[in-house]
């Protein structure tokens, strides 16, 4: 086949997080996190497109993917990689990770080996402050079946009373507890799992009945639940009605101990329908994703990575105003490595502005606490139009957008619930001013969202600029998403989906032809993902044609590499390093013109499509350079870069030479050299006092 298998793409990119965890050359509490991760990236996979797949699948549905496999053979392959995965995840946690953290004085201790004392301070703990918070909910064959919350941990129980009657009893575990508890003694540290705890204590809330058999367990629900908005009238109260039944909806994943009791799992796989292909034995705890707060204890940073800190940007002086300095220039931000705290600065000082009459913005994810939703706000309280398209439709993260928009709303903010039929995931600020009688409008163009927490993990492009040309393409831009009309023709931004796709393959066609003509053609990518098969099938011709073709992907990978027919001329390269890389970026070489644009698209279907997305083209020729350099990064780095290979499996790109060359950390340095070339500047800069008239 031309393809390849968009599911076990996306598990060899996880494969490739896991590998993190796997290299003995990383800190140990970096190796924790990796892990922590590689569980966290499951549950979500698992959740979306396993519970797709088997929604597809119950239907009755034969139909083949690009690969040539259906719904039950993808399925099956999934089962058979994971299994693999889970197997290499706790042998790493079991014989790798747990030893060496012991021999730095971290134990994970069972509670059979705990001493009478430390036995007797847990205990206490529980009556004091675990019990009251816990719901033990009771069953009995022929009752309705408790609601169990997903991806929480679950005790089962089995119960006996005198009179030789049987029930079972779930207790799930609520989120405000936390999952370890900690045991100092002198330089020791040993910790025990709050399932542990509850399992040896349990027997005390049912002082009459006696304990036969106990487990604990973990659901994971299909969260493959959408809005179909072509019908829907109250967009909010319906999306609210979405939440509360992925709470009920089918078990896809049923995980246990390898020690849970076989009498216990059958009662709890019948009550919960679970098909034996759902069900994984773990040979170790569940929920490794619950181990990413262990990988940032205090006390132990010689067990972690050196902190980087993102870096003010050298751009905008502190003494002088936003709007003056985009009046000036373009500035290009590239994050976590600069700050994203100039695009907060930027929203907070429109805000309080007396000039500023409007900002529009779309909110796809933000923070938990966002400066950028309480600048809004105080914009709407200041007197400005404030105007914010809400999408209610980012998954696992329509709750919160929810309680956001209403926030907005209650302040006088006029809020948008995104677009009919279409996700908008558009990264976008558009703030408009009265400069001395004319309306001047100013722009945040970015490939990463409105929040301030992910820009810290994440990296991504920020582009700020006051040229007409993008504020005129803006506007038109919000016109449409607001008033629910067609997208014009705009001279410089180009979106999805009605001219994104369409613009692409013509680049790459044009790189094609000038390839088949003698002429030098290069086309360089960063996406998270590639699955379009329009533009694979573009690439491959590209590629035959003698298109030297670079791509740097991050997660799934659907285009079939080294093969001679096909895909002779296409490097494919995957980054995995201590932040989540999440910017695109695309080259095309253009006969030495070198138009270089920013992205809030992958190379996917469903964001050329089905999604209200922005390519904006990048004008200014130093940021066109930067951002050129940071795509040929990934195809030097010797550390955390891995090759895709043609089955879709990957290689590390060890080289094995004594100097490691890493793209992040030479983004990181280079940051920093910056700002202090910035601050020599200024120490070495004489500024002579003028007298006062």
């Amino acid at each position: 086949m031309k393809y390849i298998n968009r599911e076990l793409s996306w598990l060899e990119f996880n494969q490739r997080v896991l590998h993190q965890a796997l290299r003995d050359d990383l800190p140990l509490l970096e190796r924790l996190k990796f892990l922590a991760i590689t569980t966290s990236n499951l549950d979500e996979f698992f959740q979306v497109r396993v519970g797709g797949l088997t929604d597809l699948n119950n239907s009755g549905s034969t139909k083949q993917d690009v690969s040539g496999l259906t719904a039950q053979q993808q399925l099956d392959a999934i089962r058979s990689r994971v299994e693999v995965m889970y197997a290499d995840s706790y042998q790493l946690f079991n014989d790798s990770l747990k030893p060496a953290l012991a021999k730095k004085d971290i134990h994970f201790s069972n509670y059979a080996d705990l001493s009478n004392s430390q036995k007797s301070e847990l205990s206490k703990r529980f009556q004091d402050s675990i019990l009251p918070l816990l719901t033990p909910l009771g069953f009995i064959t022929d009752e309705p079946v408790p609601a169990l919350p997903s991806l929480n941990l679950i005790i089962a129980a089995s119960l006996r009373d005198g009179d030789e009657n049987n029930r079972t009893i779930f207790i799930p575990i609520p989120d405000v507890l936390d999952r370890f508890y900690h045991l100092h003694e002198k330089k020791t540290q040993t910790i025990v799992r709050i399932e542990d705890i509850i399992a040896e204590n349990i027997q005390s809330i049912f002082p009459e009945e006696t304990l036969s058999d106990i487990s604990h367990f973990r659901i994971t629900r299909n969260g493959d639940i959408t809005l179909h908005d072509e019908d829907a009238h109250d967009l909010a109260g319906e999306m609210e009605e979405i939440l509360i039944e992925r709470r009920y909806s089918n078990t896809i994943r049923l995980e246990i101990p390898s020690s849970m009791p076989d009498e216990l799992l059958e009662t709890v796989s019948s009550i919960l329908e679970t098909s034996p292909n759902s069900i994984y034995k773990i040979n170790g705890p569940l929920n490794l994703t619950d181990y990413m707060q262990l990988a940032f204890m205090q006390g132990y940073d010689d067990l972690r990575d050196p902190e980087w800190k993102p870096q003010p940007s050298t751009s905008f002086p502190a003494d002088q105003s936003m709007f003056e300095t985009l009046s000036e220039k373009d500035v290009l931000l590239y994050h976590p490595y600069e700050s994203f705290k100039p695009v907060i600065r930027l929203i907070e000082e429109a805000a309080s502005d007396p000039h500023t009459l409007a900002i529009k913005q779309v909110l796809y994810r933000t923070a938990k606490n966002s400066r950028v939703i309480d600048a809004l706000i105080k914009a709407a309280e200041n007197g400005k139009q404030v105007t914010v398209l809400v999408e209610l439709k980012a998954r696992f993260d329509e709750a919160r957008n929810l309680r956001r928009a209403d926030e907005l709303q209650r302040a006088g903010v006029q809020i948008v619930y995104g677009v009919k039929n279409l996700k908008t995931h558009a990264k976008i600020l558009l703030i408009i001013r009265n400069e001395n009688g004319n309306l001047k409008r100013y722009m945040h163009l970015g490939t990463g969202n409105y929040n301030e927490s992910t820009a810290k993990l994440y990296t991504d492009a920020s582009y700020l600029t006051s040229r007409s040309s993008y504020g005129s393409d803006a506007s038109a831009f919000f016109n449409a998403v607001t008033g629910r009309s067609k997208l014009p023709q705009m001279k410089t931004l180009i979106p999805a989906p009605l001219q994104m796709k369409k613009y692409l393959l013509d680049k790459i066609r044009s790189e094609t032809k000038r390839a088949k003509q003698g002429e030098t053609s290069q086309i360089i990518a960063k996406v998270n993902s590639i699955q379009d098969k329009d533009i694979i099938d573009a690439l491959y011709k590209a590629s035959q044609a003698g298109v030297e073709v670079k791509l740097n992907i991050r997660g799934i990978c659907c285009l079939k590499t080294n093969d001679s027919k096909l895909s002779e001329n296409i490097e494919v390269v995957s980054v995995i390093d201590r932040y989540l890389e999440h910017a695109r970026i695309i080259y095309f070489y253009q006969g030495g013109d070198q138009d270089v644009y920013i992205s809030s698209a992958d190379w996917m279907t469903r964001n050329l499509e089905k999604r209200v997305e922005l390519l904006i083209p990048v004008k200014d020729v130093s940021a066109k350079k930067r951002l050129l350099e940071i795509l040929n990064l990934a195809f030097t780095d010797n550390s955390n870069a891995y090759t895709i290979n043609a089955d879709g499996s990957s290689t590390h790109k060890k080289t094995g030479k004594k100097k490691d060359k890493k793209m992040q950390e030479t983004l990181q340095k280079s940051a920093e050299k910056a700002t202090k070339a910035q601050a020599f500047l200024q120490t070495t800069t004489f500024e002579p006092h003028k007298p006062t008239s």
